[in-house]
């Protein structure tokens, strides 16, 4: 049983919630690799961080002697999953699906173990599925049950359209699961219903019920929102090293133990060690730069790591900028406060107006790193450079009122 417990240690790290728990300890308890599968629809062509959660936990299990079953949803890409949103999700063509998948591929083997993941397509199934069996399977559901989720049943209410192919979304993901034959299947949160699904249709296929994993959604670097390239709060797995190290170290101290539990490959007994020694006096900026050269390293290789380490060194400490640099410290009352207003604050610029344009020119810079989204957000706690042109500069911490 210590066997199954050391693996369950390591498989709960970072979870949200294990269905059922139970029914995990017996698939281990089997002695053989379990076929641990996760779907990524190809909707945009480069990966990030967020991403990366769900794929440290699938090399978790390759570590761990499973088998990672890789989907890319060429099919389900065409449907379009209208997870958290409250309008339909227009469908990708063809050619955009094969596109990114071509990309993802080219992105996921810097962190899963190559001979130990089945790259999978569910259109090789799908495609193949006749209306007759469209039909069959859209008849293993209820309307009723498919209103139990979230953004379908919120649209409901508030009158607003539901197509009627967003319904066979669900249940294509979840057939995926009985074509695959998998033992476990990892989701975000906001992935519950669809994992669910998975178990269901398994069950009336006559096979046994798939566990499901549920892992947390990542906060973007402004500690609020969920990562997203679209708002601008994203660290791309494919960016250059230094952009990548600039970015981390730009995230507060609080959110930093967030992206070590959920990105970090260091043990729990590591990062509870790094967390007494930042309480016992430890600059936490040392600690961050740890966690950049980690994640670095991981994506570029150990010297891309070293050298970028290096080369924030040189920026923020030795030259680049200025030694003399004062701090400025800003408060906020619910913790936060956009980049443009921290430049008025901070005498950089003459008005928000005036933040936001040069923003929108490329004009300014966070910890070397430029910044593209005119509503991005600091949030308290940790120190910031920021730039403006080529000789302003302010060392910058937002706090909250005492």
């Amino acid at each position: 049983m210590n066997y199954v417990s050391e693996q369950m240690g390591i498989i709960t790290r970072g979870c949200d919630e294990i269905l059922l728990e139970s029914e995990l300890e017996q698939k281990l308890l089997l002695g053989r690799p379990l076929r641990v599968k996760a779907g990524f629809d190809p909707t945009a062509p480069d990966l990030h961080l967020g991403h990366t959660v769900l794929l440290n936990k699938l090399r978790q299990f390759q570590d761990l002697g499973h088998s990672v079953l890789f989907l890319i949803g060429d099919f389900t890409g065409m449907i379009g999953d209208p997870t958290g949103k409250n309008v339909t999700r227009p469908p990708l063509s063809r050619e955009q699906v094969s596109e990114n998948a071509r990309s993802y591929t080219d992105q996921v083997f810097r962190i899963l173990d190559r001979d130990r993941t089945e790259v999978c397509f569910n259109s090789t199934w799908m495609d193949v599925r006749t209306a007759s069996d469209i039909i069959r399977l859209a008849a293993t559901s209820t309307v009723a049950r498919m209103l139990e989720r979230d953004d379908f049943a919120r649209r409901y209410r508030e009158k607003r359209p539901i197509a009627l192919h967003e319904f066979l979304y669900p249940l294509v993901q979840g057939y995926d699961s009985v074509a695959l034959k998998a033992d476990i299947e990892i989701g975000g949160t906001d992935q519950k219903f669809n994992l669910l699904m998975g178990r269901d249709l398994q069950k009336h296929f006559g096979q046994s019920p798939q566990c499901v994993l549920t892992m947390p959604l990542l906060e973007g670097l402004d500690g609020t929102a969920k990562m997203s390239k679209s708002l601008g709060n994203y660290v791309g797995i494919s960016e250059p090293p230094d952009e990548i190290f600039g970015k981390l170290m730009s995230i507060s101290d609080s959110l930093m133990w967030r992206y070590f539990t959920l990105l970090s490959f260091r043990p729990m007994t590591e990062i509870v060690g790094l967390q007494r020694e930042v309480s016992c006096g430890r600059n936490p900026r040392d600690v961050k730069f740890e966690l950049a050269r980690e994640l670095v390293s991981r994506f570029h290789g150990d010297v891309a790591g070293r050298q970028a380490g290096e080369a924030f060194t040189r920026r923020f400490r030795n030259g680049d900028a200025p030694l003399d640099v004062p701090l400025t410290v800003v408060t906020s009352p619910d913790g936060k406060l956009t980049v443009a207003s921290v430049l008025k604050m901070a005498g950089l610029v003459v008005s928000t107006s005036d933040a936001m344009r040069l923003i929108q020119q490329g004009g300014v810079r966070l910890n070397g790193v430029r910044v593209d989204a005119r509503d991005a957000i600091l949030k308290a706690g940790g120190e910031v450079m920021l730039q403006v042109g080529k000789r302003r500069f302010a060392r910058v911490r937002v706090e909250s009122p005492k």
